[in-house]
């Protein structure tokens, strides 16, 4: 799966390189098996902003793209929709996505975290709760969903991840909540592409029958990526796979099991 995600990583016009951060030396084999570049960093991180954060500090890039390593099918153009807002904006610091949510039952579901944004489209507040509320009467406001790729300038990363967790933060176990209790703006860009998250066996299903009938060409050009892009004009902008350690244990996440559940090699 992890090369998959960073091919499509890879194929973004915005990104000059990518690395897969991850405390996994399985995941660190596998990424170096295909060509690709592998970072190993400490176990200890909760958080994929905390563990691109510790091989941030060595990178020349201005620009870090955070996108985690169980998103197969991101598109590239998502990417480059979250890293276009800071060439016009020289005091942004971090962006995301947003998705505009059509179904009652995605806007209910816990598992899917939503956004409220202000009349510029930066964040107000992010939750598992079915915000906006809609009262009873009144007319229902445009519901989000989060996509959770994020964009931060170097500095920026290195910061918030030094900071304190947050009492919102760890009530929702929402990461980006930290930025906007410590006052940092988070841009949340509206995109009208989808992506699939591997959390469960029937995650991983779904996405191997999208990627069996890709079209041919779509493949071959994912196929080409080469390691280390440059985009003349642009800052430098460094693509930070974040990949966990498929432990298994109690309490982990599911994505983090299914690898091991279904006998899956990182690579797949």
């Amino acid at each position: 799966m992890i090369e998959h995600v960073y091919r499509r990583a890879a194929a973004a016009r915005s990104i000059t390189s990518v690395v897969v951060a991850t405390d996994d030396e399985r995941i660190h084999r596998a990424v170096e098996a295909f060509g690709g570049t592998s970072r190993m960093t400490s176990r200890s991180h909760q958080s994929g902003t905390d563990r691109i954060a510790e091989i941030a500090g060595a990178l020349p890039s201005d620009l870090i793209v955070n996108v985690q390593g169980d998103e197969p099918l991101i598109e590239p153009a998502m990417i480059d929709e979250a890293v276009a807002p800071f060439s016009s904006d020289a005091s942004l610091m971090m962006s995301t996505l947003r998705r505009r949510i059509e179904d009652e039952a995605e806007r209910q579901n816990p598992h899917v975290t939503k956004v409220v944004v202000d009349r510029e489209g930066f964040a107000l507040y992010f939750s598992r709760a079915p915000i906006p509320f809609v009262r009873s009467g009144s007319p229902a406001a445009p519901a989000w969903r989060h996509v959770g790729l994020y964009v931060y300038r170097r500095d920026c990363l290195i910061r918030l991840a030094a900071l304190p967790p947050t009492p919102m933060e760890q009530s929702e176990a929402l990461e980006q909540l930290r930025a906007l209790e410590h006052g940092i703006r988070i841009k949340v860009v509206e995109t009208q592409f989808d992506s699939v998250g591997v959390d469960t066996a029937e995650d991983l299903a779904r996405v191997r029958a999208t990627l069996a009938t890709e079209p041919a060409d779509r493949a071959r050009a994912m196929a080409g990526w080469n390691g280390l892009k440059t985009a003349a004009g642009r800052p430098r902008t460094s693509a930070r796979v974040s990949s966990r350690e498929r432990s298994g244990a109690a309490g982990a996440p599911a994505r983090e099991r299914v690898g091991e559940a279904e006998g899956r090699s990182p690579s797949e």
